[in-house]
């Protein structure tokens, strides 16, 4: 009998320190699951404003036909062409932000963000790989952004260089080349640094606009005021 006990006892013994080992084991694959980074994804287009212009806004209020736009893919540069977010860490130093990256390439974060200001700042469509009626006029935009830099709790910088063109209907135009350079002061943060780069392309897209409409209602080509550069061609 003595040896029945000392025999459950230690059956007893051994299933609680199994299950002590078990309770273990997941309580570490628990912990090593909640410390896996986090990763965080930004867009340049969050919050876009409607488009509450009509084609008469930017054409004038003889206009009868939408105004369409081609915005032509966007490039940039190569250092900053890829899902992180690089940042500027002085001394020519950058880093790639594994935890904090863009929901789609930067091209076309930027691209589809100045489409979606300029169709609402004009109240025009975007034809970009899209057929448009014949004779239509097509008011072709080509951006070509030389500079991106993130500066967290300091500026989110945007130098580009754009140009629109007026293709079809009675005519093509000449080419109009601009520049526009934005920095936007941005507190610390990669909500605000986003935000601030929201801004900065904001002001890319208005200087477009601006181009455009002056064009559509007739008069000649010219780039926005200062501080935006000139060339034309």
């Amino acid at each position: 009998m003595t040896q029945y006990f000392r025999d459950a006892a230690t059956a007893s013994a051994a299933a609680f320190a199994a299950a002590l080992s078990a309770f273990a084991a997941t309580a570490l694959l628990s912990g090593c699951a909640s410390s896996l980074p986090v990763e965080r994804f930004y867009s340049l287009t969050a919050g876009a404003p409607p488009s509450t212009a009509s084609p008469a806004d930017a054409g004038g209020a003889q206009a009868k036909t939408p105004l369409y736009i081609e915005l032509q893919a966007v490039s940039v540069p190569q250092q900053v062409s890829r899902n992180q977010l690089v940042v500027t860490s002085g001394a020519g130093r950058v880093e790639l932000l594994e935890q904090e990256r863009w929901a789609a390439p930067l091209a076309s974060e930027i691209g589809q963000a100045l489409s979606l200001g300029v169709t609402a700042e004009l109240g025009a469509i975007d034809v970009f790989r899209t057929p448009t009626p014949e004779q239509a006029t097509v008011y072709r935009i080509s951006t070509n952004v030389q500079r991106f830099e993130s500066a967290p709790g300091q500026y989110a910088l945007v130098d580009a260089v754009w140009s629109v063109r007026r293709i079809g209907g009675s005519g093509s135009s000449k080419v109009l080349t601009c520049r526009t350079f934005a920095s936007e002061p941005v507190a610390a943060g990669y909500d605000a640094l986003v935000a601030g780069h929201r801004r900065a392309i904001a002001r890319i897209a208005a200087g477009i606009s601006q181009a455009v409409r002056a064009q559509a209602g007739g008069a000649a080509p010219a780039c926005p005021s200062a501080p935006q550069g000139a060339a034309g061609g």
